[in-house]
């Protein structure tokens, strides 16, 4: 039976009973049909109904939340970070713009869940006092689910086109934060070890062959990072992505064609001219008209040693969780959506986190 996505549905639509299982689901309650079903719900009821007690029956008690500025464990931690987001944007809400799962085996669910949110800043929040500003930012939700428990979560914002909603400097925020964290410069324990993760993963030879068929989108996904990023072949962007390709990175960056996307390429390398990176995860779900999402999820470890993007070098270390949503069709990307926190990247180049 077909899981059906999110794309052209209304909310309503998605919100009605969706009647008898698509997939296995033991342990979750009954009223949720699929992963899809689950993930859309669950996040209507406890962030717009505001019924953040459900994340006592939604998360697992021992829960780890990742996080560019650490991690959280616990329920009772998710519960505090919930209730501090919506104190600072009381009236948020969030349009789910896409879901993107994979089975890991045993009734467990990998779901990555991408969210515009609008809100406004009626409360203080953790860039400053409240500005009465309204802002739109993305998310993306990397949830680990079994049993009707999330039970590991890698979540990632972008956080300076929120800032930039606030009217404020990304690079004055970063600062002010990096000035609380007091480590004298030296990455946090999480930080440090996630780092040596990026930097001492195997290494592969010069990839000589192009890429591989994006039928198989775990091969073409590893590949890309590897041939493109690792290895610095920039020209297989043109292979992997058609000409009239729109890509959406963090600060509310929009790029268009092969030459914009190459030119965010090289200027990530030539600010962090060591940078390795490292996929973690990557699921896939077929759409309508041959359309194919991919949601990849991934890390880089590098050092400040160039001035293309984030200002002169100041020689720190910096470690990057992201994800990245791509819409492939006939074989190639037409649309990219990738979220990091700027804001933590920044804060980590000022000497903080």
């Amino acid at each position: 039976m077909t899981v059906p996505g999110v794309s052209g549905r209304d909310i309503s639509e998605m919100l009605t009973p969706q009647g008898s299982r698509r997939q296995p689901l033991d342990g979750f309650d009954p009223d949720y049909a699929d992963i899809v079903d689950y993930i859309i719900r669950c996040t209507h009821r406890i962030w717009e109904q505001k019924d953040i007690g459900l994340i006592e029956t939604h998360y697992a008690d021992c829960i780890r939340m990742h996080l560019m500025t650490g991690p959280i464990d616990g329920a009772d931690g998710v519960v505090a970070n919930t209730i501090r987001t919506l104190a600072a944007f009381p009236d948020r809400t969030l349009v789910g713009e896409a879901v993107i799962w994979s089975d890991e085996g045993n009734q467990t669910y990998l779901s990555s869940h991408r969210i515009t949110s609008s809100g406004t800043n009626l409360g203080p929040s953790d860039f400053g006092p409240a500005t009465g500003r309204r802002v739109q930012f993305t998310t993306v939700a990397d949830c680990l689910c079994r049993a009707n428990e999330i039970i590991e979560e890698w979540l990632v914002r972008d956080n300076s086109a929120l800032v930039i909603g606030l009217g404020l400097s990304p690079r004055a925020v970063a600062r002010e934060q990096a000035l609380g964290d007091a480590n004298d410069g030296k990455p946090a324990p999480w930080r440090a070890a996630a780092m040596d993760r990026v930097l001492t993963g195997p290494s592969t030879p010069f990839p000589r062959a192009g890429l591989p068929s994006p039928d198989n989108p775990e091969t073409f996904a590893r590949a890309l990072f590897d041939q493109a990023w690792n290895h610095r072949r920039f020209a297989r962007l043109r292979e992997a992505y058609c000409p009239a390709a729109n890509v959406q990175v963090p600060g509310g960056r929009s790029l268009f064609g092969h030459g914009e996307v190459t030119g965010w390429a090289t200027a990530v390398i030539a600010t962090f001219g060591n940078a390795r990176f490292r996929v973690d995860h990557v699921a896939a779900v077929d759409g309508p008209n041959g359309i194919r999402d991919v949601a990849v999820r991934w890390e880089m470890a590098a050092t400040h040693d160039g001035s293309a993007l984030y200002g002169p070098p100041t020689g720190r270390p910096v470690y990057l969780l992201a994800v990245t949503h791509w819409r492939i069709l006939d074989g190639r990307i037409i649309d990219e959506v990738t979220v990091f926190d700027e804001i933590a990247l920044l804060r980590q180049i000022e000497g903080g986190l």
